[in-house]
């Protein structure tokens, strides 16, 4: 992960801080029992039917196609990280069916959030922000998504709609929760 992300100019940490509410909340056993279903009505029938999170890094089909649209504008040919576009597929279903694989994968997930947090600089400016304004922006717009205005997001900061999931607790904002691992992670460098 590392050698990808200083390719791309990205901190491990923010990039590790992005994704750790998710991996905190992620179960491989149910993901596999979860998905199954879900894969084939997405396939079938697109993300109106069926838009789940699936993997380590719980990204969901429709995530994944936003950032297949925006990275070929944000990630350079020195990247290594090229997504193929809808219109390379014959048929919507196999396109649809390369982002399940493609979430399926960890590695390939980690390209997606790459291109994610490049897509975050070009469009919100995120590299001009201070370091932990600029991880609460980044995480709540992974949480809530890249179709959203920076208004919005930043509207968002601060929502606790959280939950791990792992057993009944508060809900949290998903920025707090990004910004306790990153706090942890520079206090033991």
């Amino acid at each position: 992960m590392k050698p990808v992300l200083e390719k791309n100019h990205i901190p491990y940490s923010l990039a590790i801080a992005v994704i750790f509410p998710e991996l905190v909340r992620y179960s491989a056993l149910r993901d596999k029992m979860e998905i199954t279903l879900l894969k084939a009505l997405y396939i079938n029938l697109g993300q109106d039917y069926a838009n789940f999170s699936i993997g380590h890094f719980q990204m969901k089909p429709s995530f994944a196609e936003m950032v297949r649209e925006q990275a070929p504008e944000v990630l350079s040919r020195k990247s290594g990280i090229i997504f193929k576009s809808r219109s390379e597929f014959d048929d919507i279903k196999n396109y649809r069916k390369s982002i399940v694989t493609d979430l399926e994968d960890t590695r390939t997930q980690f390209n997606y959030l790459v291109a994610f947090l490049k897509i975050c600089e070009k469009k919100y400016k995120t590299n001009r922000k201070p370091e932990t304004a600029r991880l609460a922006f980044c995480a709540t717009a992974y949480n809530y998504g890249i179709d959203k205005s920076a208004g919005e997001i930043n509207s968002m900061i601060d929502k606790k709609f959280f939950n791990t999931k792992l057993f009944k607790t508060e809900n949290y904002s998903y920025a707090d929760v990004s910004l306790f691992w990153y706090k942890q992670f520079q206090e033991g460098k």
